[in-house]
């Protein structure tokens, strides 16, 4: 039927379609006077065709319960439907539908016509209710907009100014779906409310499952923006990745190398990784080893390194100088110094550097050395080869007197290296503009 359908629409001509085989209805067949009449049957059917649009050009004949249409139809669902009205009338035996379809284009196009004119008088019927719903949603809407925007209050409940605009995107989203809400209920069509809010739902579910990672890094920044784990210029370690500070952005974290590199680390990764701020205290301990003769008077070694450390400018009284044995090696006997500078006042790895050449100077002007390791090869059949075990120290070369060189102003502890400070203000005045969340007026973590 579909096939011919479709054949009847392109050429305009159509042939007879016929069901193959009569409808059996589910009725009981009557008998006797019980059995309904021939005429009654059709009677009843033509009656309901006649107050049914589309079978105006159908014919019914009934014979011993049997109905039988021929004519013409509007198409196969009007066909099928006929099938089924007359099924349902009492005394119905079987159907024969030998009905057609009809192949002329006025007569398929005047049921869509209807429709449309139908549906083109309710909507202007329905036109002032409309424009109404729609001005009131444009009203709050409107007016949720002009609140976020121009009121400061926001800013004044928010701890920074990113926050301030999370709450502002929150507030117009609320003004917007409360606008559709009322111009829904406007215009009598509640029913839609619940079938918006749930395809919102699914779409919102969709797009957070598509876009997982973005939504995990946007709320990490939030968090940190929140929480404030480092400041700007703070020398930090975040999941090995070691630099300054430059800016925390709504998607990552920037750090500056020491190398002057850049370094992006995603938001997630920070708020769930192991931060380790070398800054946010300004005392910091920096600690190192030097090795003595093995034969030494070890307490006068420590004794002197410790002196020549608490003599530097740099290094604070409190807390104190550190020195301990650490292990005995090969050759030597390791002895461990440690001591706390201010970063504020000194560069940390520059401090360090200094004190290692002060208590290194202090142990070879006493005396001490500092011997490198030692090695003693035995040849088969040389003559010295059995030479005694004390010899050994007599074959040692002589150590070079320490000298006390000017310290070259690059090495200067209290010389500052602005190069990544420069480097890390320089991002956060960058072409993107300068998007920063980290604040120094916000309590820190």
């Amino acid at each position: 039927m579909v096939v011919s359908a479709a054949l009847c629409l392109g050429t305009g001509n159509c042939q007879a379609q016929t069901a193959a085989d009569p409808v059996q209805t589910d009725g009981l067949i009557e008998v006797g006077d019980a059995a309904v009449r021939d005429s009654e049957i059709l009677s009843r059917i033509e009656k309901l065709l006649a107050e049914i649009n589309g079978y105006g050009a159908v014919t019914v004949s009934v014979s011993e319960g049997v109905v039988r249409i021929t004519g013409q139809v509007i198409d196969n669902a009007a066909q099928d439907r006929l099938t089924q009205i007359v099924n349902r009338v009492a005394g119905v035996v079987a159907i024969e539908n030998e009905t057609e379809i009809s192949g002329t284009l006025e007569e398929r196009l005047a049921p869509a016509v209807d429709r449309i004119a139908a549906r083109t008088r309710n909507l202007l019927a329905n036109g002032p209710i409309f424009l109404v719903a729609v001005t009131a949603f444009l009203l709050v809407a409107a007016g949720g907009w002009l609140l976020t925007t121009r009121i400061g209050i926001w800013t004044r409940l928010a701890p920074n100014p990113f926050i301030a605009d999370v709450y502002r995107a929150v507030a117009r989203i609320m003004f917007i779906v409360t606008g559709l809400v009322l111009a829904l209920d406007i215009m009598n069509a509640t029913a839609l409310i619940g079938a918006v809010l749930g395809a919102a739902g699914v779409v919102g579910l969709a797009l957070g499952f598509a876009v997982r990672d973005t939504v995990e890094n946007f709320i990490a920044s939030i968090l940190l923006s929140l929480r404030q784990p480092f400041r700007p210029n703070d020398y930090v370690d975040i999941q090995g990745d070691q630099g300054t500070v430059a800016r925390l952005t709504s998607r990552a974290t920037i750090l500056i190398s020491p190398e002057g590199n850049h370094i992006r680390i995603p938001n997630a990764t920070v708020f769930k990784g192991r931060i380790v701020n070398f800054t946010r205290d300004p005392n910091r301990r920096f600690g190192f080893d030097l090795g003595v003769d093995a034969d030494a008077d070890l307490a006068a070694a420590l004794s002197t390194a410790v002196a020549a450390l608490e003599a530097q400018p740099f290094v604070l009284e409190d807390p104190e100088v550190g020195a301990w044995i650490s292990e005995v090696g090969d050759s030597n006997v390791i002895l461990t110094f440690t001591g706390w500078v201010d970063q504020t006042r000194v560069d940390f790895a520059k401090a360090r550097g200094e004190a290692i050449r002060a208590a290194k100077m202090a142990l070879e002007g006493a005396g001490f050395g500092l011997p490198e390791p030692i090695y003693r090869v035995r040849l088969d059949g040389a003559q010295d080869a059995a030479a005694a075990p004390g010899e050994r120290t007599a074959t040692r070369r002589a150590l070079p007197v320490a000298s006390s060189a000017d310290l070259p102003e690059a090495a200067d502890p209290a010389r500052a290296e602005p190069a990544v400070t420069g480097a890390a203000e320089r991002e956060r005045e960058g072409l993107d503009g300068g998007e920063n969340l980290l604040d120094a007026q916000q309590r820190a973590e």
